[in-house]
Parts: structure tokens; sequence; C-alpha cells
């Protein structure tokens, strides 16, 4: 049996940038610090951080005084900001330097007295985030066409669009075209915007289901850019499953397989992936083989109070 490795997979610059904080955090001001909401959507990475002293709450009065305190990488509204400002709260931000930019291009744009539509999944925290940071009440989510067709906007002539950074240019195409066709005088940002990681992640999987005969992504099932991964798997008609880790995996899936393609989230460490294969192996002789694919070198830079320090 040949098992096929995507390339890339795996953790983002993000997702290492904001793994990096925390366990910093943990070196320079020791345990505990705490974390608003999960660093990133990944189970096996949150139990890590706990075990090292990181205590994970859903709201910033959870936190005691003076504590160190994260906020994890999809971005927090301002009002949680404002929180944690107004209790002196020392904090270090670990949003993604992405999610950030689209904080900002959101924020100009209201600047400008633009209504805006955010292109993204409801309920995400980082659309949650990204709706908190854009002040006023000018903000539409919208997340397929049936929801730009009922769009109800103050002036059409003054309409911009940002996205959630975890959609690929594929993700948000026919909504764009769509707004576009609707609103012929929307502005929005240049495709190359988009997170560089989620679009990689899925070219990789495209490629892979045109090799393989069945498709397993490593991921958590809360992560919005895993389950994509397996949905394009499931449209070019491979089946696709999403596992947390080995323990989900089911042998009947592997019934008259070949060839099976493995990827993984941008939240999900390369150790599952090593974990699934050592799994396969016990079930059945495998060949190992890494996919041609985009090499990432991306890195963002820590926070200054971090980056200064020595730990």
């Amino acid at each position: 049996m040949r098992v096929i490795l995507a390339q890339p997979r795996g953790f983002c610059a993000g997702v290492e940038r904001a793994i990096e904080i925390v366990e910093r955090a943990l070196r320079l001001y020791g345990p505990p610090v705490y974390v608003r909401h999960e660093i990133v959507h990944n189970k096996r990475v949150v139990e890590d951080l706990k075990a090292k002293g990181a205590i994970f709450v859903d709201e910033v009065d959870e936190i005691p005084d003076n504590a160190i305190t994260v906020f994890s990488a999809h971005g927090v509204s301002q009002k949680v900001a404002d929180q944690a400002a107004d209790r002196s709260l020392p904090v270090i931000d670990a949003t993604c330097p992405l999610v950030a930019k689209v904080h900002k291009e959101g924020q100009r744009y209201a600047e400008k007295d633009f209504e805006i539509i955010l292109i993204g999944h409801e309920g995400h925290p980082e659309v949650e985030g990204t709706m908190g940071r854009i002040p006023g009440h000018r903000v539409h989510l919208v997340s397929t066409l049936e929801g730009v067709a009922e769009l109800k906007v103050r002036d059409p002539g003054k309409l911009a669009y940002v996205t959630q950074t975890t959609l690929s240019v594929d993700d948000t195409r026919e909504v764009i075209k769509a707004l576009t066709a609707r609103f012929p005088d929307i502005v929005g940002p240049d495709v190359k915007d988009i997170c560089y990681a989620t679009q990689n992640r899925q070219i990789a999987v495209r490629e892979l289901a045109r090799q393989v005969d069945l498709i397993l992504v490593v991921g958590a099932q809360n992560s919005s850019n895993s389950n994509r991964l397996k949905e394009i798997g499931m449209e070019m008609n491979v089946p696709s499953y999403l596992i947390e880790d080995t323990s989900a995996l089911d042998s009947k899936w592997l019934e008259g397989v070949n060839t099976i393609g493995i990827t993984a989230g941008a939240s999900t460490p390369e150790e599952l992936v090593h974990e699934l294969i050592e799994r396969l192996r016990e079930m059945h002789e495998i060949k190992v083989e890494v996919f041609d694919g985009i090499e990432e070198n991306i890195q963002f830079k820590l926070p200054d109070e971090l980056r200064a320090a020595t730990v």
C-alpha cells in the first residue's frame, strides 16, 4: 500500500508563532499564563501547553488580576481588548499577522465611511474578532451566494469586502463574483491577501486527490481549514475523512484501497501525522512518499516584549 504525504501540510507560520508565544511567555514569566480561547484549533497542542502551565479560559473576566494574558491566533474583538486594558492585564497578542492585516483593512474602509462585507463563516473566532475590530455597525457577514442576494446596504456606491483568512481564493471566488455583479463599485483586497497557507494546502490536496484512492485529513473537527481540505477531497470524488488522531481511524475505510493520501490542517502538529503513519504500518505493509509541492519558508516576528527577551 502506498501512502503519499501532501506538501505542504500542517503548521503554518501564524500557528507556529502563536505556540512559540505561549511557550516563551511560560519560560520568561513562569506559569501560569492565561490564554483566551484555544491558542489554535488542535487538542494535542492545547493539552501540551496545559501540561507546561498554560490555562485556557473563555472570557477575560476569568483571568486573575495581573496575570499574563495571551490572545489567540484567531484575534479578538476590540471589546475583549478593552476589557483586558480596563483591568490593566499584561497582554501578549498572538493574533496571526495576516488576521491583523484584515482588521486594518476593514478599519481603513470604515474610516472612509464604507459599509464592510466580511466573507466568512458565522461563529468562527476569527470572524467574531474581525467584526468586533471594525468600528460602527456597518459590517455584513456573508458566506454564500444566497447571502449576497439577501444583502441590504445603505449605499451601493460605498461598499468594500474583506475575507476570513482561512478561506482560499477558490472558497471566495464565487461570492466575490456575485458581490461584484450586484455591486459593481465594490472594492476589496487583492487575492495576494488571501492566507498563503490556506491556499497552498488546498492546492496540494487537489493534486493529491488525483493520485490516491482515499484521503485522510488530520485535524480538529472545529478547524475551518481542516474541514475544507476534507471537503475538497470529497468534491473530487475521493473518499475523504477528517480525523483528530489515530483513534478515529476506521479500518473499513482501507478496504480495497491501494493508495492513501494524508494531509493535515494548518493547526495540526506533524507528530500526529507520524502517529497516523505508524498506525497504518501496524495494519498494512506501506511505502511512504512525499508529494512534490510548495516549500514554505515564511516566518512571522514575535511580539517585541518576547523577541527582546532571552529565554
